[in-house]
């Protein structure tokens, strides 16, 4: 590994960086400390900047087309329907994801993900108009909040970003590759103002220790080698301390079908997701599944009584079966389900259920064959357990032999699992674990409520054809 580092021309003579007058780092620095804890807690600056936007611009556009006089209603009528606006489209901004911390390097355009929360926003304004008999602004003003707004938020966070990336200084990019690989990254990197090379390593094995001496922000690789000898780690450790790793794309590559290819220094890469969903993805789904639950909820309990009673009569007392798996960060929980099988059936041990098991209790083979054995699972949904879709949870037992064979599978736990999920729609019991890996990694990567929503329909036709 050879060093490449050199002093910055904005650091001072104890090393520390001063990119601003000493007066204004003292100001953001006493207003900051304070709003550390708020903003470990998902608080953004970005949050009050887009509400004087939002609010600013309907009061704007009200004054170039009526002037101080606004038409048929008082002003206070005006104030409150700009306020419960401002309070909608802020809202649909976190869950479109325009609050998380973006990347340092490869970050992608602003305008088109705020038109389209723009749009999605002003949907939600007339919706709020035909629900309350009360337009929140005139009807004429919303295509112009539409263009205004999106230009306004879009520049909020060119002003942040430059401001952000000149206080944090250039990115402290490491190279992992050999050859020409790296040389023509260098090339590319020269006279680049927003990052600097700070090393390079040809063995992924060394990749932690050498971000750690370097002080490395970010970590390019050049090929893929790299990354299959550096996943599930050190990747994983680098994410979790906040690295940015980013993967070049080749030719080979593009036949993948991948769509999030980012620009660094004029070539092209595509950001490694090691985590996995987004704070405010895991809040929407959270809100989603309470929403679904209570909405089927006098169907789902007229369901559930009807089936305990079968049970009951089936397979005697206890109806209910309780089963530790493992959820959301490792943590364990009891999932409940009805009990289908005789009371000593891992009398020898825990085992997987097979497709034609002799352990089922006559006359419930049918409630496992269309997973209707799990419905009271939804009472761990409302205990924030488990999600209505997501990967299934597995036993203590099964998950320490999968993590030996499977690379990865970890990862399954980076989100609530669920009732059912793309690998039980897509799979089928005896579908090998790594390939199961596959489906729940893919459901994480391209997570969105049309998914969910899909993945659910799905299991309906599931239950009917009592597929297994």
């Amino acid at each position: 590994m050879r060093e490449m580092t050199k002093p910055s021309d904005d650091t001072s003579p104890d090393g520390t960086q001063q990119p601003f007058p000493p007066m204004l780092e003292r100001a953001v620095g006493t207003f900051g400390r304070p709003l550390g804890w708020m903003w470990d807690r998902g608080f953004r600056f970005l949050f009050v900047l887009d509400a004087i936007a939002l609010f600013g611009s309907m009061v704007l556009i009200n004054l170039a087309r009526f002037g101080w006089t606004w038409p048929t209603y008082p002003r206070s009528h005006y104030w409150i329907g700009f306020s419960i606006a401002t309070l909608i489209h802020l809202g649909v901004n976190y869950f479109a994801g325009l609050y998380e911390r973006e990347p340092r390097l490869g970050y992608r355009p602003w305008l088109p993900r705020i038109a389209v929360a723009m749009a999605v926003g002003i949907a939600f304004d007339g919706l709020a108009a035909v629900l309350t008999d009360r337009y929140l602004m005139p009807r004429l003003n919303l295509f112009v909040l539409f263009v205004v707004a999106s230009l306004w938020l879009s520049a909020n966070r060119t002003v942040s970003r430059q401001f952000a990336n000149r206080r944090r200084g250039p990115s402290r990019v490491l190279l992992v590759g050999h050859g020409e690989a790296v040389a023509l990254a260098e090339r590319h990197f020269a006279g680049d103002a927003d990052a600097e090379v700070v090393g390079q390593v040809e063995q992924p094995t060394e990749l932690f220790d050498v971000v750690n001496t370097t002080g490395a922000t970010d970590v390019l690789l050049l090929d893929l080698s790299a990354f299959a000898a550096a996943f599930p780690e050190p990747l994983t450790a680098l994410d979790r301390e906040g690295v940015g790793v980013h993967q070049r794309v080749s030719a080979r590559e593009t036949l993948l079908g991948l769509q999030s290819v980012r620009e660094i220094a004029g070539m092209p890469f595509t950001r490694m997701r090691t985590h996995a969903m987004a704070a405010h993805q895991l809040r929407l789904k959270r809100l989603f599944d309470v929403f679904v639950v209570v909405l089927l909820l006098p169907v789902a309990l007229a369901a559930l009584a009807g089936l305990a009673l079968w049970v009951r009569i089936r397979a005697g007392s206890p109806v209910l079966y309780h089963q530790t798996r493992v959820g959301w960060r490792g943590r364990r929980f009891d999932v409940v389900k009805f009990r289908t099988m005789v009371p000593d059936a891992e009398k020898a041990g825990p085992q997987l259920a097979g497709k034609e098991d002799g352990r089922i209790v006559k006359g419930l083979g049918w409630m496992r064959g269309t997973r209707m054995d799990e419905l009271p699972q939804l009472w761990n949904v409302l205990k924030g357990e488990m999600s209505l879709v997501g990967p299934r949870p597995e036993r203590p037992e099964m998950i320490a032999e999968f993590e030996h064979d499977v690379a990865g599978y970890a990862r399954r736990h980076e989100l609530p699992p669920g009732i059912t999920g793309f690998a039980q729609i897509n799979g089928r019991y005896e579908t090998d674990p790594a390939y199961k890996l596959g489906y729940d990694l893919q459901y994480i990567v391209n997570w969105s409520l049309i998914l969910d929503i899909q993945i659910l329909l799905r299991t309906i036709l599931v239950v009917v054809t009592r597929r297994v």
